[in-house]
């Protein structure tokens, strides 16, 4: 009876917490259907909209295109996780299991570069954007994300872990390096993989400062970039904010439905968290 009593208490407890964590989206919700002045009232009692209104979504979407932010975000997401998917098994493989010359060097920077805070990079790295003439371009938004500290680290964790008779079978059978790490290492890094697939996609889709530095014209922005030109200096209409900020959603909510099982796999196996 104890047991119970102490189970049920821990899933009420898990269900309150879950219920605070959706409080900022039900927030965004339903300010998406009020007017500015019930917005920015402060009645602590009037949580739902007067009248549901579809005037913000409809205002929103005359004065931004939304497809042209959705192309340019999936696309950036997309070609950054192929690229620091690629790059960090590359990298990690070569970290964790070939022997040379500097190897121990090389690794000690890449994790001086996760101890440093990226904004320092930003003025070198949009140096060498301008002088690829890669501004306003979806190379410039890619530029900083072609390969990533985090995710070579994190696979060669996931190789290390691997065992050495696993190579050493391969060798015998004739298989030479690259064989040995497309054939039979890859394939059983792929729970690494998909984590690092997910970090890396849920970071370009939130990433701020970068886009508006590199891709000052609306046209070739992201929406996180998109999103936070619509706040005013003085003043903001959030009914219209949370609106364009719940149509930007819509993207990461389907691929989270979607691939519900592989995030929460990628996240379990990766032992981080967002």
């Amino acid at each position: 009876m104890h047991k119970k009593s102490s189970m049920i208490l821990i899933y009420v407890l898990l269900i309150l917490v879950s219920a605070t964590m959706l409080v900022p989206f039900a927030w965004m919700v339903l300010t998406a259907f009020k007017t500015v002045s019930e917005s920015t009232q402060v009645d602590p009692f009037v949580i739902f909209p007067g009248k549901w209104r579809l005037d913000n979504f409809e205002t929103v979407i005359e004065a931004m295109n939304f497809v042209r932010l959705y192309i340019n975000t999936i696309l950036l997401i997309a070609l950054r996780v192929f690229c620091a998917v690629l790059t960090a098994t590359l990298s990690g493989y070569a970290f964790a299991r070939l022997q040379f010359k500097g190897k121990n060097l090389m690794f000690s920077l890449v994790l001086l570069q996760m101890m440093i805070p990226g904004q320092i990079f930003i003025i070198p790295q949009y140096v060498m954007v301008s002088k690829l003439h890669w501004t306003n371009s979806i190379w410039g938004l890619l530029f900083p994300g072609l390969v990533t500290a985090f995710g070579t680290f994190l696979l060669r964790q996931a190789f290390m872990g691997l065992p050495r008779d696993l190579e050493e079978a391969a060798r015998l059978d004739g298989c030479n390096i690259p064989q040995t790490f497309l054939f039979v290492m890859s394939p059983l890094t792929k729970s690494s993989m998909v984590a690092l697939g997910i970090f890396t996609a849920v970071f370009a889709y939130k990433e701020l400062m970068w886009p508006m530095i590199v891709c000052p014209d609306s046209k070739q922005t992201t929406l996180a970039s998109a999103l936070a030109k619509m706040q005013g200096q003085y003043a903001s209409n959030y009914p219209e904010l949370m609106a364009a900020a719940l149509i930007a959603c819509i993207p990461m909510i389907v691929l989270y439905l979607l691939f519900q099982k592989q995030f929460i796999e990628g996240i379990a196996t990766s032992g981080g968290k967002l």
